[in-house]
């Protein structure tokens, strides 16, 4: 099983099971108080309570405590089976994740990918601290071996980033990019505005939602999975070639063009093309001829299959398209057999042809550089061919 039992009382529960021994309940009634669908408590424990072998330095809760515990009781997630108290790290964790996809689906938002990446963060953090827990490892911060304070008092415990970076992180390497990647976006867009960055990102943020829910049915169970929670999505639009340009082509803000690519820079091509570190689904008409399949509408290719493969070449063209410098376009128009086209006829084609214009898909700015796509080399090969001259 992937969730190992913790068939052991918290300090509260110790606290809480002394109260209810002073009320004379018997072990095997308060027993039944203590187990659940995640953890199993033998009445051994109770007894050992009672008779003082264990857990003497743990003070009894207060009538008030007890009553409040009572009244709550059973307290549990019918869902799940998870303790909304015992397991409130897991339940956090959960309920972040699916407020997080909730909010990147919700209609009528312009910033959902900011939201979805600042709330999933918190999600995984929560997954985490939820799995050291149970592992026994101290995630609190410490400096010279003491815990480090918040200024109110409170325990300072591990950011996302520490937690990925322990030794004992049981996340795989693709996981880990796609969660440091996403953090180093939300560095970016912490504390300034940003443009709409949502399709830029899109293919990492459905990879996280994929790692999420697959770390936790490992971790914790497969009785914890979401997608019996989120549905498929659903829109109302087709996209023709013009909308797909401008989505690919939209152009990012400055600072986080160059987040993503100083990020990319440090990954191997096998770590980039990982789907969990970013996962794209290619959405094409599907027509059948058995009435039995007339309404499917996404299907699921094997990998490694023929099919898969053309998939794949089709996503790398679209998402990773080749981005070309002014001279480096000018250079392969020449090798085309048009010696004589120069920088000059090119900066002129441009500004005729308002090649730089959003949503026509030729090129994209990075940081303060101007990138052309491949199509943009076509275009000016095409006019070219069209007896296009300078005027």
């Amino acid at each position: 099983m992937a969730r190992r039992p913790a068939n052991t009382l918290e300090k509260w529960e110790v606290a809480v099971v002394k109260a209810m021994l002073a009320r004379k309940y018997v072990p095997q009634d308060i027993q039944a108080y203590f187990s659940r669908p995640t953890r199993s408590i033998n009445h051994a424990r109770i007894s050992e309570i009672r008779d003082g072998t264990k857990h003497k330095a743990i003070k009894p809760a207060s009538d008030a405590e007890l009553d409040i515990f009572l009244a709550a009781w059973p307290n549990i997630d019918p869902a799940t089976g998870l303790h909304l108290q015992g397991d409130e790290l897991l339940v956090k964790a959960r309920e972040a994740m699916i407020a997080a996809v909730h909010t990147f689906n919700s209609a009528g938002l312009y910033f959902r990918a900011e939201l979805f990446i600042v709330t999933s963060v918190i999600a995984w953090t929560y997954l985490l601290h939820a799995y050291y827990k149970r592992e026994g490892i101290d995630y609190r911060h410490k400096k010279g071996g003491v815990v480090e304070k918040t200024p109110s008092g409170a325990d300072k415990f591990w950011e996302l980033g520490q937690c990925l970076a322990h030794g004992k992180c049981p996340l795989d390497k693709g996981v880990v990019n796609n969660l440091k990647f996403l953090t180093e976006i939300r560095h970016e867009i912490e504390h300034r505005s940003t443009n709409r960055i949502d399709d830029a990102l899109s293919a990492k943020l459905q990879a996280c939602c994929i790692n999420f829910n697959e770390a936790i049915k490992t971790l914790f169970g497969k009785e914890f999975a979401l997608e019996k929670r989120l549905p498929l999505a659903l829109q109302f639009v087709t996209f023709d070639g013009a909308q797909r340009a401008s989505l690919v082509s939209a152009d990012l803000p400055a600072h986080i063009a160059t987040a993503m690519d100083n990020f990319h820079g440090g990954l191997t091509e096998d770590e980039q093309k990982d789907p969990k570190f970013r996962y794209r689904v290619a959405f094409v008409p599907k027509v059948s001829g058995k009435a039995s399949k007339a309404d499917l509408a996404v299907e699921f290719i094997k990998p490694g299959s023929p099919e898969a493969e053309a998939v794949e070449r089709v996503l790398l063209k679209e998402v990773e398209r080749p981005k070309l410098l002014p001279s480096e376009i000018v250079a392969k128009v020449k090798a085309a057999g048009y010696a004589g086209f120069n920088m000059h006829d090119h900066t002129l084609l441009a500004k005729q042809l308002d090649a730089r214009k959003a949503g026509k898909g030729y090129g994209v700015q990075v940081a303060k550089t101007w990138y052309w796509y491949e199509n943009w080399l076509d275009k000016i090969i095409e006019k070219l061919a069209e007896g296009w001259k300078r005027a």
